[in-house]
């Protein structure tokens, strides 16, 4: 077993320190924007992802957003976002970010972009700039990691199951009645023995960013499994969600967005408003949530989205779990209007709050210093679009 371990932890190692991993964000930032609250002097700091929640938050008002991320990728996506904000005219832009696709992407790249990137990052896009290569049912959305495997899934509908045209009809349906009668053709044939094989793989999951210890943390919870956890979630999504303007989906599935079903930050009022000075609210910061906050102290944090990550140091990682929650805990000592979010891939978050610090020189548990909005939390979390979290948090923190 403990050889089994190794090789599973090598494999998402080289997965996440290799590769872009997230091509788009996978947190629903309308939940995001009730919860933060966020206000005109309101300082924000967001693990990066791909960046289209940190101009999300810009776009809400926040001062200033600190996107921070670990995978030097990350950033370098969020870098070539600005670069492109910055530089190219509105249809270009959602050409390259809305369908994933840009002509003449090279001369576009050296000519527009090129100059605008931080070293790293233009050292990166001039070996990865071809993901933008236009080409027959291609996209960026299918590149990465997780677009890898976005690709491998529609490949199996198109040519396994042979249910493209029923998907495409599902994403374009006009009611929740539509959906959910078209949903339930779908779903009776989805389900067969190669794809639930696949659900419980530790390299399927590796490649949507999914460690061992998030699928764990979720198995103990949930009684029938991880894959009866995505089908209940898949129905969520759509049998019960509106699918009209649920971008996250339609991406994943046809590899584009359209003007009428995307991101904030792809709506033509909102490119203007980055372009004409939001986006220099939007800086990039390649290291982990602890030394981000233990080196940048020249301005006050008021907001902290931390994702899933947690999760994944629930395990052999739990020291860097203790330290990161000292690390919140010092910074945001002494302010009386921190907030901070978080999902679980899990259904609670127990292990959060038996995390042991020094606080005010004495061992508290994280439990002790937050103050939970779970009402707040619960009614976002059954609005979610993304449906791939088994909790959604908000918490205040002890001045």
């Amino acid at each position: 077993m403990a050889l089994v371990s190794w090789v599973r932890g090598r494999v998402f190692n080289f997965v996440h320190r290799n590769n872009l991993v997230y091509n788009t964000c996978w947190e629903d930032p309308r939940l995001d924007r009730v919860a933060l609250d966020i206000q005109p002097h309101h300082n924000v700091m967001v693990i990066t992802s791909a960046g289209c929640n940190a101009l999300d938050y810009v776009l809400a008002g926040a001062n200033h957003v600190y996107a921070v991320d670990m995978n030097p990728r990350q950033n370098a996506l969020l870098d070539l976002k600005k670069a492109a904000i910055q530089n190219l005219e509105y249809e270009d832009f959602f050409s390259m970010f809305g369908k994933g696709q840009l002509l003449n992407f090279k001369d576009i790249y050296k000519s527009q972009l090129r100059s605008s990137l931080p070293e790293w990052s233009r050292s990166y896009w001039d070996r990865k700039i071809k993901y933008f290569k236009p080409r027959k049912r291609k996209s960026f959305y299918f590149r990465g990691t997780s677009g890898a495997f976005a690709k491998v899934v529609n490949m199996y509908v198109d040519n396994v199951l042979r249910m493209r045209p029923m998907v495409l009809d599902l994403l374009d349906a006009k009611s929740i009645d539509e959906q959910r009668e078209i949903f339930d053709v779908i779903d009776r044939k989805l389900w067969t023995g190669p794809l639930k094989f696949a659900m419980s793989r530790d390299t399927t999951w590796s490649l949507v960013g999914v460690p061992r210890a998030q699928r764990e943390h979720l198995e103990k919870q949930y009684a029938n499994g991880i894959a009866e956890f995505v089908q209940d979630n898949m129905r969520a999504v759509f049998a019960e969600l509106p699918i009209q303007d649920n971008y996250f989906w339609r991406v994943y599935v046809t590899g584009q967005y359209t003007e009428a079903c995307c991101p904030e930050y792809l709506k033509p009022e909102n490119f203007q408003q980055l372009k004409d000075g939001l986006v220099h609210k939007v800086s990039t910061h390649t290291d982990s949530v602890q030394h981000f906050l233990e080196k940048h102290t020249d301005h006050p944090l008021h907001r902290l989205v931390l994702l899933d990550h947690q999760d994944w140091l629930t395990d052999k990682l739990y020291f860097a779990l203790v330290n990161e929650w000292q690390a919140i805990a010092e910074r945001l000592q002494g302010q009386d209007d921190a907030r901070i979010i978080w999902r679980t891939g899990g259904l609670n978050t127990d292990f959060v709050d038996e995390v042991e610090i020094t606080h005010n020189g004495q061992k508290t548990q994280v439990g002790e210093l937050l103050t939970y909005n779970q009402p707040l939390a619960d009614e976002l979390h059954v609005k979610d679009r993304v449906h791939t979290y088994g909790a959604f948090r908000i918490a205040d923190i002890a001045a």
